[in-house]
């Protein structure tokens, strides 16, 4: 089965495995994208997997995820567009790091934006929290020892993630590390000013993150790489029925 992602399709989810919708007359994205599925619907919009038509037999190593704001007001969709541009580029400044998503295509269609990314199969953090409960003491090593190194290399790259939660960390499935996704609140124009402790402070126009997990500097529009830091202590401490995502 496919997916239409035309916004104005009658019948976007009731498609055969074929080039055209039957309802709408599109269905390949960029002449090139087979939606079969929605994964998830966000603030940021949904994402989708889908396979790369262009390849021969289309393997299903090549599956990607695409994201795509819904139908916005014009002001808004200006918005969602400077922050595709600059997910788009610092996730193609990020390059290969082993426990990012690689960037491997972005686009705009009938004023929809996509970012085409390497598909992560796995259960996230918090599917991994509602199954097994809390960490444990040798648990909470393991976890620190596998995302701070990311944390280390996203900030020497001078990028804030700003929404890290057990939503968007994933347990890759064909080697069981982790994996941080959703890079659509980052900060990566960093404006340094200097506080009487000498942190570097990140200016921001608008507050983002997850209640629960963003720190207050970060909801006062002033994050700093520490909020990455205090996001991430704050996944250690979920009960295991927690349902903030």
């Amino acid at each position: 089965m496919s997916y239409c992602l035309n916004p104005n399709c009658p019948n976007p989810q009731d498609q055969i495995n074929s080039e055209r919708c039957q309802s709408c007359g599109q269905l390949l994205l960029r002449d090139r994208y087979r939606v079969n599925n929605a994964l998830a619907q966000g603030g940021f919009g949904a994402t989708f997997l889908a396979q790369d038509a262009s390849l021969p037999g289309e393997p299903s190593q090549c599956n990607q995820t695409a994201r795509a704001p819904s139908q916005l007001h014009h002001k808004l969709w200006k918005w969602a567009r400077k922050l595709f541009e600059r997910e788009a580029k610092t996730l193609g400044k990020l390059g290969n790091h082993t426990q990012i998503p690689r960037l491997l295509d972005y686009f705009e269609d009938n004023e929809q934006f996509y970012l085409v990314q390497e598909y992560v199969s796995g259960l996230t953090l918090q599917q991994e929290i509602k199954r097994s409960g809390p960490f444990s003491e040798a648990g909470v090593k393991q976890f620190l020892s596998e995302i701070t190194p990311v944390l280390q290399y996203i900030h020497s790259q001078q990028v804030i993630h700003r929404d890290i939660k057990p939503a968007n960390l994933i347990r890759r499935s064909e080697d069981r590390k982790l994996v941080l996704i959703d890079f659509g609140a980052v900060k990566d124009q960093v404006t340094q000013t200097t506080t009487s402790q000498s942190e570097h402070t990140a200016l921001t126009a608008f507050a983002v993150g997850t209640p629960g997990f963003a720190p207050p500097e970060q909801l006062a529009m002033r994050p700093v790489y520490a909020s990455d830091i205090y996001a991430v202590g704050s996944n250690l401490h979920l009960p295991a029925d927690w349902q903030i995502s």
